[in-house]
């Protein structure tokens, strides 16, 4: 059950929006209803620029390394890098790298192999606010053979293992983290993904873990009112000041068929504040990402739902922080009327008033291209629409997107495999 594997990866700028995709054929490249995970590409490199540095990393293995998630330093002095990889006697191995961000330089190298001596996953990673923290997160074989999340803690200047905790559910199956999140003041890590209940099938499961020790803090389930499976997705965000933790993904609804589901918890407890689902006019939809405005007073979500007569549409979302009451809902149907697949990240101009989303979108000749909406975050009112057709005949396809600091710039990378 490992993540799927990256492929070649272009990049697209706009005047104040960087989007990272890949070119994969049609076929590979339609999201599942349900994923493990999915990589995180960093935004910001820019391939008009001189070239800094490369550093590679060869596992124990000698095979099979994958990145799947990027951090920094608050100061800017090292670039933290997780993933997986192929270990010499125990299958895939989490891998945290630590570099010097002036020179590429290795600072430190750590693994982490699970009790089950299988597979580790690492898919997301946090750095605390004073810089002196990094914590990983992902999905790891346990003794008895199913997968746990994994969470651990290194000191960010030396990798030191500061502390390790698991979490089995209820159902004793597998249960997948996804996502991780540091508040704001650096004392709790937050960690988000889908778990075996007893009765249930998965539903999402979030824990909260004391940043300098891993103590427990509460452990929160949320299982949809069809009692079938729900999958958090890889977004999970905390309010500016602390107080909530929010959640997204696809859950299954009373009527038989997936809806998104928007849940927000008091930070300090796991109490439920609220939740909120969404069946769009296709009634069938899978949120992706979420994204907090910077006052802290809505909350957008993105991802696909079904249109009546389209296929899957981009759908984004905004709701009040402090109710969970709607907002506004926009759809985006591409010129090919067929499948419109948003991507997880949501990007927001640093003073709150743009919301923009990425994905990939059926052309007009065939094949996906990149499409990119601006959106007023106010009102949702639709402010522009770029799309991006890449060189091959095959599809093209947004994963990733950033907004400059100061809002005005963007900048694009290419990566490619070895």
């Amino acid at each position: 059950m490992a993540p799927r594997a990256s492929a070649a990866l272009t990049g697209l700028c706009l005047t104040a929006v960087c989007v990272l995709g890949t070119g994969l054929p049609a076929s590979a490249a339609r999201p599942a209803t349900a994923l493990h995970s999915a990589a995180r590409i960093p935004a910001g490199l820019d391939t008009s620029a001189a070239r800094l540095w490369v550093s590679r990393y060869d596992g124990s293995g000698n095979s099979g390394d994958n990145a799947m998630a990027l951090g920094r330093s608050p100061d800017g002095t090292k670039v933290f890098v997780t993933g997986f990889s192929t270990g010499s006697t125990s299958g895939s191995n989490d891998v945290t790298v630590a570099y010097d961000a002036s020179t590429g330089a290795q600072v430190w190298a750590k693994r982490y192999n699970g009790p089950g001596n299988g597979d580790d996953y690492a898919v997301a990673l946090g750095v605390s606010p004073d810089g002196t923290k990094v914590f990983v997160t992902g999905y790891s074989l346990g003794s008895t053979g199913n997968y746990d999340y994994a969470t651990v803690a290194y000191s960010a200047s030396t990798g030191a293992q500061l502390w390790v905790k698991r979490y089995n559910g209820p159902g004793n199956g597998d249960d997948d983290a996804v996502a991780l999140a540091v508040s704001p003041d650096g004392t709790r890590v937050f960690v988000t993904g889908y778990s075996r209940g007893s009765t249930s099938g998965l539903d999402y499961a979030t824990v909260a873990y004391g940043a300098s020790t891993g103590a427990d803090q509460w452990v929160s389930r949320y299982n949809g009112p069809g009692n079938g499976n729900d999958y958090a997705a890889s977004a999970l965000g905390v309010s500016p000041d602390g107080t909530k933790v929010f959640v997204t993904g696809q859950s299954f609804g009373a009527t038989g068929a997936y809806e998104d589901a928007t849940v927000a918890y008091d930070a300090s407890s796991g109490a439920h504040s609220w939740v909120t689902r969404y069946s769009g006019p296709g009634n069938t939809d899978n949120a992706t990402g979420l994204g907090i405005s910077p006052d802290g007073s809505k909350v957008f979500v993105t991802g696909y739902g079904l249109g009546s007569t389209s296929g899957f549409d981009y759908a984004t979302i905004a709701y009040d922080v402090a109710t969970g009451a709607r907002l506004w809902v926009r759809h985006y149907n591409g010129p090919g009327n067929g499948n419109d697949y948003a991507a997880s990240t949501i990007g927001m101009t640093p003073d709150g008033t743009k919301v923009f989303v990425t994905g990939q979108s059926a052309g007009p000749t065939g094949g996906s291209e990149y499409a990119t909406v601006a959106y007023g975050a106010s009102t949702g009112a639709q402010l522009w629409v770029r799309r991006y057709k890449g060189p091959s005949s095959g599809s093209t396809v947004a994963t990733a997107l950033g907004v400059s600091p100061d809002g005005s710039k963007g900048r694009a990378a290419s990566l490619t495999p070895p």
